[in-house]
């Protein structure tokens, strides 16, 4: 069971949230002007990512907001949660598979919100599922 920081409401179950799709895909700026296949390609078509991936939430229980999540789609820890309409956060160059956090929600770089470090730079944070991943 992963525990989703809500921007707005903090830690809760996944249970509270709805998963929204990949995040960052735009709206056509004509629609009726497309043809049935770049409809269906806007509608239907989507990346099936390795690793690291944008995903829209809703805490659809809670507070009803929406919002954007980094996510590893293979261990499932979450890196990141930013606003929506804010930019994907980048990976930093100095170290490959952790991300400048540019959010409004004020999480370390690296850590899933509300998580902290200790005195030796540790992460203590709640595990993210029941089997400890």
């Amino acid at each position: 069971m992963l525990l989703i920081s809500c921007p707005n409401c903090g830690p809760r179950d996944e249970t509270e949230f709805h998963y929204g799709g990949q995040a960052h895909i735009a709206y056509p700026e004509n629609p009726n002007e497309l043809r049935d296949r770049e409809w269906a390609e806007y509608l239907f078509y989507r990346e099936n990512t390795k690793g690291t991936f944008a995903e829209r939430w809703v805490h659809s229980t809670g507070c009803r907001q929406w919002f954007n999540m980094l996510r590893d789609t293979v261990s499932y820890d979450i890196h990141s949660i930013y606003a929506m309409g804010q930019q994907r956060p980048d990976l930093q160059a100095d170290k490959p598979g952790e991300f400048s956090q540019t959010g409004e929600f004020g999480q370390e770089p690296g850590l899933a919100p509300g998580a902290a470090t200790t005195s030796t730079g540790a992460a203590t944070t709640a595990p993210t599922s029941s089997e400890g991943v």
